[in-house]
């Protein structure tokens, strides 16, 4: 280290070398979310090709050697040349931060591409990218290596054959004899990732299926083809009624409120923001909402968020009113009150959005409150007066909810921790840890006594506590929070953990940062840990987001030879331990529960931090996950089932 420090130490990153330096600061994460990133950055751009109107077909291809093509039969990325640079539009779109036609309100009215590094990020962040261009009958292409042009731009007209069979091939029929350029126009942008940044670079054909179910839906009318030529699997996503299709199957497998989906559109020509809004009320205690911006997923809400609640709390209470469905005495109903059972999808598109952060998870712009509160209360207030029983069964439902709320008001309090340093009113089977430092701490939440006393005994008491679970937790999918609050382990877990539930919940109060689920390696601990996962995802979502809640992975196998022991954690990892020793003089033990190991093997194999394995709980989809939790913990049991015979080849291996 230098006691100097001048003009000398200054270092300027030129192009694209930034990103390679630090590319979670433009894609999130170098993990398996920032992978898939990139790919939503390409078809990003073809989304607002198809705002714009010119764009009704997105395909979207896993090739055989990992690398992916995104095609779209837009008007093609510009390739002129750009005289202030002496280079092609091209070629400047793909090596140049923020560059595009985002910025241009002419060429793009609304888009998602807020900060026009996109596909620059991607070209920065792979190991080669092919780019060709369909314009006026010829074919231009260009060639890049991390980020750097290794082929420059050249172009040729495209002979009759090759537009027949690049027609047939785009659009799966045979070609007409006279071909429209138009409709064989657009962007074919092919791209391996690099190895060298990318924790890991094999793309998750679900991942990007429930991406581009979720675009289609979004944009109706848009054509969304997915191949994925690795496994031969494909699937064609097109929704004439858009959201309203999303909504209903947000909805599918519970009992509706109301046949008719709420739906509407409208636009405030001044701002030209634009806010379309489809919803259902269910049976269920939970509320599911999603918002876009402009196709892009908020996952974290934003303005357009806070103004639809604002609205539909605000629209109900005063047409409930009008209606004489309550008396101006009673008490108005609170949001949360009208929003249980609520499935609702929320898309915007506004012509300058202000997200936080380049992942764009919650929009910032503050004008667009007020515009989305202004419309959206409008509509449900003239739906409202033309359809009476929807506004009493909402309003039912809602009382109920208020009734609940109050019911729930006490065992809240009981099961809210005084303050994260304080001990009283924490549960008497946890066994604390020393370390005060939530960033340090850990909690293991155990299945069962027999393996929570081993836990306690082979734990690290400095920075490790351990609580212990009788059975199964309540399943919070089919359960009101009144009812859910009085579960002796629910209240046990809360109280450990010290955010609060519900409206009271608070990520920062946690007592401990690594909250690990340990259960059993068979069916019945999948179970408990499916039911902790939904109860964590249904009211503590907090702790997800933020990375807090992790699954144990005990070992199946002890393999024993003489006074030699290892462990496997799966079948393959025992094979690898029986070639290497064979099969002569080796014993194997099954573990069925955690309660077969000993403290110190429990300490060893699965609490360690040298040595364990944890994986960390994220939400890769919202909409994906919600629809998993309700399958699988919710009412709809042929769904359930369904769902299981489908995966049961993936969980062949679990003793059942």
């Amino acid at each position: 280290m230098t006691e100097t420090y001048d003009a000398s130490h200054i270092t300027v990153l030129e192009g694209l070398r930034p990103v390679r330096e630090r590319p979670a600061m433009y894609i999130g994460s170098t993990d398996t979310r920032g992978l898939h990133h990139l790919v939503y950055e390409v078809v990003d751009n073809a989304i607002d090709e198809a705002l714009a109107g010119f764009c009704d077909l997105i395909l979207v291809t896993i090739n055989r050697d990992g690398s992916v093509t995104v095609e779209d039969n837009g008007r093609g990325i510009p390739v002129d040349l750009m005289p202030r640079y002496g280079r092609s539009a091209l070629e400047i779109v793909l090596t140049v931060l923020h560059a595009g036609g985002k910025f241009d309100k002419n060429t793009y009215q609304v888009s998602g591409g807020l900060h026009g590094v996109g596909v620059s990020v991607v070209n920065a962040l792979a190991s080669w990218l092919d780019a060709t261009v369909y314009r006026d009958g010829n074919i231009y292409t260009m060639q890049f290596r991390r980020g750097e042009v290794s082929r420059p731009l050249e172009s040729r007209p495209e002979t009759e054959d090759e537009m027949r069979a690049r027609y047939e091939a785009r659009y799966g029929t045979p070609a007409p004899d006279e071909i429209d350029h138009d409709q064989l126009r657009g962007t074919r942008i092919t791209f391996q990732p690099d190895r060298s940044i990318f924790e890991t670079v094999e793309f998750d054909y679900d991942v990007l299926d429930h991406r581009l179910r979720e675009l289609a839906y979004l944009n109706s009318g848009l054509k969304i083809v997915l191949r994925d030529e690795r496994t031969g699997d494909s699937v064609t996503y097109c929704f004439e009624d858009g959201i309203r299709q999303f909504v209903a199957h947000l909805g599918e497998g519970k009992e509706k409120l109301h046949d008719d989906i709420i739906y509407f559109q409208k636009s405030d020509p001044e701002s030209l923001v634009e806010v379309e809004v489809a919803l259902q009320y269910n049976n269920s205690y939970t509320e599911t909402v999603f918002t876009y911006v402009n196709s892009v997923n908020t996952r974290e809400g934003g303005t357009h968020l806070e103004g639809f609640r604002s609205a539909i709390t605000r629209a109900i209470n005063n047409a409930a009113r009008r209606n004489n469905l309550i008396k101006n005495s009673d008490t108005l109903f609170r949001g949360e009150d009208v929003r249980e059972g609520l499935a609702a999808v929320i898309s915007t598109r506004v012509a300058n959005p202000q997200f936080e952060g380049q992942t764009k998870m919650r929009l910032g712009n503050s004008n667009v409150r007020g515009i989305v509160d202004s419309l959206v209360y409008s509509s449900l207030t003239d739906y409202f007066e033309e359809h009476p029983k929807t506004l009493q069964a909402i309003v039912e439902k809602a009382m109920a909810a208020a009734r609940a709320r109050e019911a729930a008001r006490n065992a809240r309090e009981l099961a809210r921790r005084k303050s994260t340093l304080e001990s009283t009113g924490l549960p008497g089977k946890l066994a604390d840890c020393q370390e005060r430092d939530p960033a340090k701490s850990e909690l293991y939440i155990v299945e069962g006594d027999s393996a929570g006393g081993s836990a306690k005994q082979g734990r690290d008491r400095k920075f490790q506590a351990i609580l212990p679970l009788r059975g199964k937790i309540l399943n919070v999918e089919k359960s009101s929070e009144h009812r859910i609050l009085k579960n002796a382990e629910i209240q046990a877990l809360v109280s450990a953990i010290g955010t609060g539930i519900g409206d009271t919940f608070d990520a920062e109060r946690a007592r401990y940062h690594r909250i690990i689920l340990m259960t059993d390696a068979d069916v019945d601990g999948a179970h408990i840990r499916t039911l902790l996962l939904t109860f964590f995802y249904r009211y503590m979502t907090g702790l997800i987001e933020k990375g807090f809640i992790y699954i144990a992975q005990p070992p199946l196998y002890r393999v024993a030879r003489g006074k030699q022991e290892r462990y496997a954690y799966g079948e393959e990892e025992l094979r690898a331990i029986l070639a290497d020793w064979g099969e002569k003089g080796v014993s194997i033990q099954r573990y069925k529960g955690l309660g077969e190991m000993n403290a110190e093997q429990l300490w060893s194999t699965t609490m360690d931090p040298a040595n364990r394995i944890l994986k960390q709980v994220r939400i890769e989809d919202a909409a994906y996950a919600n629809a998993i939790f309700e399958k699988l913990m919710g009412e709809n049991v042929d769904a359930r089932r369904d769902f299981i015979r489908r995966h049961a080849k993936e969980v062949s291996n679990l003793d059942i």
